[in-house]
């Protein structure tokens, strides 16, 4: 370890000064005074958990990212298969939602999620994935090298794998085969899960107990807010409750939860999903999970008096507020997703430490 970590020290060196992210506090130190910005974890993956991040930068400098390594399809699969690394296709886009405005972010922004176009082996991989992986390869650990890439990207936050082995998404699927509608069938892998046809029972990782990655259950345990969703539901935002030792941080964390519910179900895996059927199969999950806040698009919620009931069941009031972009697609819009957050964290948080 002593070649790996004299070469950190270049790569530190190297960067450009005043781009650092946040410094990080060795596991067991002392707890920081409070200052004068909300400590918040944010767990997804995909594009649900870039709008999130793209939000949650605006109204707080105190921000992790945890992230979901189950991916298997696209660059981030074929890194996978070939070098047997994690899928570092959610990590780049995690770390992308974190640049800033400001010329710098916005190019680095640009450039890890550039995709090469050839007739070749590089054809579609992300100049991001190829950097982190081989960060991963020259540092042999994976926070030191995505610490590293968020300071050369001057990222507002910090992003961390939930667990530090690749994993597989298993699904229980009834009626994956059209020609047998009431039979159930075990869907294998993220990607395929993401676009099944059939109605998805449950899912499960394999390995069933993975290793949560300690500095992601410090954060959690540490935080004020914790943030899951929006995403994919039972490829993005229900794996983090699989994994062991991070659902014990989850539930025993002394931060209040925030549930950030989708625009729209997503074709595949949540086709037909009202909002409280989000909350329900999330519960199923985890039964002993407890939550503070469920945030919705007041226009997705077709009935608030059945979604506060469901929320109930979890231990959560309703939260409702226009979040969405206003060109009609079902996007979420960075900054009423931020004056959302900025709203529950005020009325419902620990408002003196931060306010």
């Amino acid at each position: 370890m002593t070649g790996r970590t004299s070469r950190l020290g270049r790569l530190r060196r190297a960067v450009p000064e005043g781009r650092a992210v946040r410094p990080v506090e060795p596991r067991g130190a002392r707890p920081r005074r409070r200052g004068a910005q909300p400590k918040v974890v944010a767990l997804g993956g995909g594009m649900g958990l870039s709008a999130s991040l793209a939000a949650l930068r605006r109204i707080t400098g105190d921000l992790t990212a945890v992230v979901t390594v189950a991916d298997d399809g696209g660059s981030s699969g074929r890194l996978r298969d070939e070098l047997g690394v994690l899928p570092p296709g959610d990590l780049r886009k995690a770390l992308a939602a974190l640049c800033g405005d400001d010329d710098w972010g916005q190019t680095w922004s640009r450039v890890i999620q550039h995709r090469f176009q050839s007739q070749g082996d590089l054809h579609d991989h992300a100049v991001g994935n190829v950097l982190i992986v081989a960060l991963w390869e020259q540092l042999g650990d994976h926070v030191q090298a995505l610490d590293l890439v968020g300071k050369l990207l001057g990222a507002h936050g910090r992003v961390l794998p939930m667990s530090a082995v690749p994993l597989e998404l298993q699904a229980l699927v009834r009626g994956h085969d059209p020609g047998r509608p009431e039979a159930v069938d075990t869907v294998r892998g993220q990607a395929t899960v993401a676009l099944t046809p059939g109605e998805v029972q449950s899912v499960h990782l394999v390995p069933h107990d993975p290793p949560a990655v300690p500095e992601a259950v410090d954060a959690v345990l540490d935080a004020d807010w914790v943030v899951l969703g929006p995403g994919s539901w039972f490829s993005s935002v229900i794996p983090h409750l699989l994994v062991p030792e991070l659902l014990d941080a989850l539930t025993q964390t002394k931060a209040r939860r925030v549930l950030s519910l989708n625009l729209v179900p997503q074709p595949g895996e949540t086709e037909g999903f009202s909002p409280q059927r989000h909350l329900e199969v999330l519960g199923r999950h985890a039964p002993k999970l407890a939550l503070d806040v469920v945030l919705a698009d007041e226009a997705a919620v077709p009935d608030r008096d059945v979604l506060t009931e469901a929320a109930k069941r979890l231990g959560a009031a309703v939260e409702l507020a226009p979040v969405a972009r206003r060109d009609g697609t079902p996007r979420h819009d960075p900054e009423l997703l931020a004056a959302a957050y900025d709203r529950i964290f005020r009325m419902h948080g620990r408002i003196g430490p931060w306010r």
